[in-house]
């Protein structure tokens, strides 16, 4: 089974504490040991890239790439010229669904490389037929 790891999730595993921090970790952990076959592609660096960028935190966003840039490696799909077209058709057809474009990019993305499954927290995707989406399990936190 194959399944693409959303953006959010090295995010929510490496960001501050967070109801999704937990599950996030155990899900990067298994990926890491190779205990689930899961996919990303090259857009999803650049989102890491330009969130930490954005928040003036390079330092920390250039670790939470290479760590996971070091997990995913042989299992980052690149973004070709198709998806670029098939997300455009898509912005179409999903124009009320919410889906941002980078979104749209990883659902051209799984699409065209037979993927069917996604973990995240987004649930526009649920609007697509065919796409299953897995959410991390959320903790109750409590501050101390």
């Amino acid at each position: 089974m194959s399944i693409f790891l959303d953006t959010c999730i090295p995010m929510y595993a490496a960001g501050n504490k967070h109801p999704y921090q937990k599950s996030c970790q155990e899900i990067i952990a298994a990926a890491a040991a190779g205990e689930m076959k899961v996919w990303t592609n090259t857009e999803v660096f650049q989102e890491i890239l330009y969130r930490f960028f954005h928040i003036k935190e390079k330092q920390r966003g250039f670790e939470l790439f290479d760590s996971f840039y070091k997990i995913m490696e042989g299992q980052i799909l690149s973004v070709t010229a198709a998806d670029t077209f098939l997300a455009r058709e898509l912005a179409g057809k999903y124009s009320k669904s919410g889906f941002s474009p980078r979104d749209l990019i990883h659902l051209a993305v799984m699409i065209n490389n037979g993927i069917n499954k996604i973990i995240t927290t987004d649930s526009q995707f649920s609007r697509v037929n065919g796409i299953q989406i897995i959410t991390p399990v959320t903790e109750l936190i409590i501050d101390d």
